[in-house]
């Protein structure tokens, strides 16, 4: 849900601290795609706020910059407080004003401070500013909702995305950190971790196997996380790529969707030799979805690629392997809704990658470690791609598997569960707590990649080597100054694109590469 940026100035504001309102204006513009329904702003003395919006919380009266009754206070959002209900309930009779999600942040925050951040359940970065020069930016403890920053010349701004910010800024920002906030007196601080610190694996050494007890309380935590992204004035579909994670949100958000009368829109992507199309069938005809297919050839993608990595602002071949396909299937399903739910979250939650059941991670807590890692580092890995792909045409995406509650209780699992003995597939223990929900065959089907399943991944390595075999494959092993070191032709190919885009920018400071290529 939309895009913002923000600008506060030192509170000594002199001539040259000033906030340049050209600048700001032409940041909101550049990313006028993440919210194409309304376009708002707010100028103060010593602040700037912008917004571009998705209309998906309270389309008629949620508009944004919100402010308070009094109009001292303002707020720009990105993203979605799901909590914003039981907040409301707590504040007092005639202060809310519209049915905004974000609305209920800011008066949250005015009455009890910046700590209130804590009680924010959802995916969101927000900026509020207030008359007497006060501040106050903050960002999801998981990243889902992207954030960049810097500062210069006395002011500091903010943006939803890199490209947001004028070419000669864009080498001094960086990503603002999940789970921070930022005032003008304080600058960054911490207020939550994007696994929560109290997790732990729960001491079941005795046990071998799970029990039914373990199964539903973990159906019960994803039913409730997809639940609760649910929350939309506007349709709601799920991006279906026949593999499990993503059928198994499907399958609960069909349920959901009858029960409310209607019926679940679902949406895939392939080649027309795809895995995942064939298995997305499988399982739309089983919970009864509305299905849509986008077939796509070697050239659609082919020609969706210089596109593709310039909006997920980034050149990790698994990340532009799967943000081709996932392109072109956002703009088809952005026609239908405006809303999607994925499956992202899952394989680092229950260790569903290859490369976890390696030597290298045989010992549970060494497993526990990574899968940590790796939920720390989603934020400019798996998620900047699913934000930019879908944001790119005003849709946006929801991880159920990210909620707050399903990592507590998906992390407190024994990471034994999680790894390939006795026979087990990965994830089995997740598969198992959702047997009869989805058919067999998918169910218990073997993982693949989504731009491997969907046929991207061999069209994009083929053409990588045809351009490689072109104009020698330079780079490879090698590290540029602002990058890490280039591991292969495919993702030499990639970096070549993203530096045409974003020329200056280090790429160590706004990005994280994948383990493994």
């Amino acid at each position: 849900m939309c895009g913002i940026v923000a600008a506060f100035a030192e509170s000594d504001s002199a001539s040259d601290r000033a906030i340049d309102t050209e600048q700001c204006e032409r940041m909101l513009a550049r990313i006028q795609h993440r919210g194409p329904d309304d376009t708002g702003v707010c100028a103060l003395d010593r602040a700037w706020l912008g917004h571009q919006r998705l209309s998906i919380m309270d389309v008629s009266g949620g508009r944004q910059p919100l402010a308070d009754p009094d109009g001292t206070t303002w707020i720009v959002g990105n993203g979605e407080i799901y909590n914003y209900r039981s907040l409301n309930a707590d504040l007092p009779d005639g202060l809310v004003r519209t049915k905004s999600d974000t609305e209920a942040a800011l008066h949250v925050v005015m009455r009890t401070g910046p700590a209130a951040v804590q009680e924010l359940n959802g995916m969101f970065a927000f900026a509020m500013a207030g008359e007497d020069g006060s501040g106050l930016v903050a960002r999801d403890p998981m990243g889902v909702k992207p954030l960049y920053w810097l500062s210069r010349d006395g002011v500091t701004l903010f943006a939803s995305e890199l490209r947001a910010f004028d070419a000669e800024d864009r080498p001094a920002a960086e990503f603002f950190p999940p789970g921070c906030l930022w005032a003008p007196a304080t600058g960054v601080v911490r207020y939550a971790n994007p696994v929560p610190v109290e997790v732990r694996p729960a001491h079941r050494a005795s046990e071998e196997n799970w029990d039914e007890a373990v199964l539903k309380e973990l159906r019960d935590a994803v039913v409730a996380a997809v639940r609760r992204r649910m929350m939309s004035d506007v349709g709601v579909g799920v991006f279906l790529s026949g593999g499990l994670d993503s059928a198994i949100v499907a399958a609960i958000a069909a349920r959901e969707a009858a029960a409310r009368g209607e019926v679940l829109p679902s949406f895939a992507v392939g080649t027309a030799t795809s895995g995942d199309l064939r298995a997305a069938r499988l399982v739309a005809d089983f919970i009864g979805s509305e299905h849509h297919e986008v077939l796509v050839t070697a050239e659609d993608l082919a020609e969706a690629l210089e596109e593709a990595v310039g909006v997920i602002e980034h050149f990790d071949p698994a990340l532009v392997r799967s943000s081709v396909p996932n392109l072109l299937l956002a703009r088809a399903a952005a026609r239908k809704v405006k809303v999607v739910l994925t499956g992202e979250g899952a394989d680092e939650l229950f260790a569903g990658y290859s490369y976890l059941h390696g030597p290298d991670f045989a010992e549970p807590d060494v497993l526990h470690a990574e899968l940590v890692r790796n939920l720390e580092g989603l934020h400019n890995l798996n998620l900047q791609r699913c934000d930019r792909t879908t944001m790119y045409y005003g849709l946006e995406a929801r991880e159920p598997f990210l909620d707050t509650d399903l990592i507590r209780v998906a992390l407190a699992l024994p990471p034994e569960w999680k790894q390939l003995t006795g026979g087990r597939p990965e994830k089995a223990v997740l598969r198992e707590a959702f047997a009869g929900w989805l058919p067999e065959e998918i169910l218990w089907r073997k993982k693949e990649q989504f731009g491997d399943g969907s046929g991207a991944g061999t069209v994009l390595a083929a053409l990588a080597g045809e351009r490689a075999a072109a104009v020698g494959a330079g780079w490879v092993g090698e590290t540029p100054a602002d990058a890490w070191e280039l591991r292969s032709e495919e993702e030499v190919l990639y970096y070549e694109i993203w530096r045409r885009h974003f020329r200056g920018v280090r790429a160590n400071a706004t990005l994280t590469p994948f383990a493994t290529p």
